[in-house]
């Protein structure tokens, strides 16, 4: 039997509630929540002023390896959620090359992964036309070799590899997934609003400004987020089987994730930092690392995402980190509509909720809910991920919420430092990050464990 280590403080957050314990932990998982003095004499101890919080889990990161490593990589992108005080990420299937939709590029992602990550990652396959209407088990196959679930597009996803589907396919996938427990995620918006959007556009005279965010943000209406989740209720309705709407930016589609509620039909949703952190208004001219699809949206939108956080009718947070090269982003053109859309962010998450949770009084038992213990139930991980219990790994961060950082850029792990929170102001840091008991960042210490990440299969 392993040596037993332990971890300690006055603040431990266990069974939703911050209280004084010791963490033992035998071979990488908690054996045991104890009394803060319940620890052998002349044991190894991990004491610590800060608090002590369940590694956050990250069930929507873009890392794009292998085929465009040079926009993100596994090293760069585990460095940075551990700096973050994230312990788990789960790749999304598109922006890599090959995009994960099939069986042989379920194994290229695992030896691209293998030995490069400081962080445990797990990766969702891709729901595209050719295993849904076209091969009757494409997605059952997928799940038997270890994705957690499945991603999908209800129109152009940006890259060839991955081509959106119908709502024949999606009806498809979704009777494919009847009973296997796995979800199928959404990216939620129609095309029938953006394209009415876009003739609107081009027949204003004088034309608009490119460099101006309000020119992008009425080429992606709400219209289009909001009819997106009418036809996911429907398809609930109708099969039964678990949606989720990820990265929902239009505060319109929360009237229809109610009534999913209240009807019990497996539908949810996601909403994403930048959503809850930034506002359009606020937005300066050609500031193009701000475009991402969906759009972030104007104060009383956000003011609507926060509402419906705190009641439960979007049910997590994560990043949906999507960096590419400073180039694909004209920054020098400035140009909004040429610009890749996608938010760098991963390193910076947990802290910009926490930042902006606190001001409106909200406790951090709150947000580590959102963003470590729903993820982790939301990839089928919980058990293992988001929690400190007995049983689970011994993901921990030693975190302090009070300490204030600029974020700089030096000071950014990401491949590339392009990121709208250069700049800001952020409250909370972590301190240190554990991954089944290996340290794995930290600001006050060497960290020698740069490759403890795992690859988490389906079970």
């Amino acid at each position: 039997m392993s040596e037993a280590t332990y971890f300690r403080s006055q603040r431990v957050l266990s069974n939703g509630a911050l209280r004084p314990a010791s963490i033992h932990v035998v071979g990488g998982r908690i054996a045991r929540v104890a009394d803060f003095e319940d620890v052998p004499a002349g044991a190894p101890v991990e004491d610590t002023d800060h608090v002590i919080l369940p590694g956050i889990v990250d069930s929507h990161v873009h890392v794009n390896e292998p085929g465009r490593t040079e926009w993100e990589g596994f090293e760069s992108a585990t460095r940075a959620a551990a700096a973050g005080g994230i312990t788990t990420i789960v790749d999304m299937p598109l922006n890599s090359i090959p995009a994960t939709t099939t069986e042989s590029a379920v194994l290229q992602k695992t030896e691209a992964l293998d030995g490069r990550c400081r962080v445990d990652v797990g990766l969702w396959g891709g729901a595209v036309p050719e295993n849904t209407t076209g091969d009757s088990r494409g997605l059952s196959r997928l799940l038997e070799r270890g994705v957690l679930g499945f991603k999908c597009f209800l129109l152009p996803s940006g890259v060839d590899e991955f081509p959106y589907v119908s709502e024949q396919d999606l009806r498809a996938a979704m009777n494919q997934l009847r009973g296997t427990s796995a979800t199928l995620m959404v990216h939620a918006e129609l095309a029938g609003p953006i394209d009415t959007a876009a003739g609107l556009l081009a027949a204003e005279v004088p034309p608009l400004d490119p460099r101006s965010y309000a020119t992008y943000l009425r080429s992606r209406p709400k219209a289009a987020e909001d009819a997106a989740a009418q036809l996911l209720f429907d398809l609930c309705k109708a099969t039964g089987t678990r949606a989720h709407i990820v990265h929902l930016s239009s505060a319109g589609a929360l009237e229809t994730l109610a009534r999913a509620r209240d009807l019990g039909l497996p539908l949810t949703a996601e909403t994403a930092p930048h959503y809850l952190y930034f506002a359009a208004e606020k937005i300066p001219d050609g500031a193009t690392w701000f475009k991402c699809a969906p759009p972030i949206r104007d104060e009383r939108n956000r003011a609507q995402l926060w509402k419906a956080l705190e009641d439960g009718l979007i049910s997590m947070v994560v990043s949906d980190h999507s960096p590419c090269t400073p180039a694909l982003k004209h920054t020098e053109q400035g140009d909004f509509m040429a610009a890749w859309g996608g938010i760098a962010g991963l390193q910076f998450s947990f802290s910009a909720v926490w930042t902006e949770a606190a001001k409106r009084g909200l406790p951090l038992e709150t947000v580590v809910g959102w963003m470590a213990e729903n993820p982790a139930r939301h990839a089928g991980l919980f058990g293992k991920k988001g929690a400190i219990r007995p049983g689970f790994d011994a993901d921990l961060v030693f975190f302090d919420p009070e300490e204030v950082i600029t974020v700089k850029a030096p000071f950014i792990h990401h491949r590339h430092k392009l990121s709208p929170y250069e700049g800001e102001t952020l409250r909370g840091v972590a301190v240190r990050t554990y991954v089944r008991g290996a340290l794995v960042s930290a600001t006050d210490h060497e960290v020698t464990q740069t490759s403890t990440g795992k690859w988490i299969a389906r079970a």
